[in-house]
């Protein structure tokens, strides 16, 4: 990346998953009015991020109308029962397809319903800022997704396997930096976590 240009930085909402501990496609719960995917989606598409491409897996003909009307890219990753590295996968080649310029990426989950578009930003101001390779969320002890990785890392985002999605990359880095994003604790993958939601 040039010195004193602006980085262009895509966003990639995963919401492919099966929610098979919750019972029930939390992609469509509800929060605030709105869906949570129409939430995650809502946030990257009003972030710095552009293009954003939001990977769909099951329920995809159900979940596809909650995009309508929001500047997103849509996909289906065919394989989204072998795990989360799989959407990655799926998503980024979107993402690159699209635009190939880019030089990084933001990555979100569609069930962390209080991380809004402002939050997402503040990843994009840091890698602009410092160049960092990895800048992730730390909350309660953890260091993880929302994650921004830069274009050097797309081979190994590309080689993902597995459930994990890219927490061994993200704790494996050197020259990571983190933001404190305690609104990326609450997430949702049983019924008493979607009580919680609304509750």
């Amino acid at each position: 990346m040039a010195e004193n240009k602006k980085p262009k930085i895509g966003g990639i909402v995963l919401a492919a998953g099966g929610s098979s501990r919750l019972g029930q496609p939390k992609q469509l719960l509800q929060f605030r009015g709105k869906t949570l995917l129409k939430h995650a989606a809502e946030a990257m598409a009003a972030s710095i991020c552009d293009p954003t491409v939001v990977v769909l897996g099951a329920e995809t003909a159900r979940l596809a109308g909650e995009m309508e009307g929001l500047s997103v890219f849509q996909c289906r990753n065919e394989n989204w029962r072998s795990g989360m590295s799989s959407s990655i996968k799926t998503g980024l080649a979107k993402l690159i397809e699209i635009a190939p310029e880019i030089d990084a990426v933001i990555i979100s989950l569609c069930d962390q319903p209080f991380v809004t578009a402002e939050m997402l930003n503040r990843f994009g101001e840091k890698f602009a800022a410092g160049g960092a390779s990895v800048v992730a969320a730390k909350y309660k002890g953890v260091v993880g997704v929302p994650a921004l990785f830069s274009r050097e890392l797309f081979g190994e985002l590309s080689r993902l396997v597995g459930d994990k999605g890219a927490r061994d990359l993200i704790r494996n880095r050197v020259d990571i930096e983190t933001i404190d994003l305690p609104e990326a604790a609450f997430d949702i993958d049983t019924p008493y976590d979607a009580f919680r939601l609304n509750s």
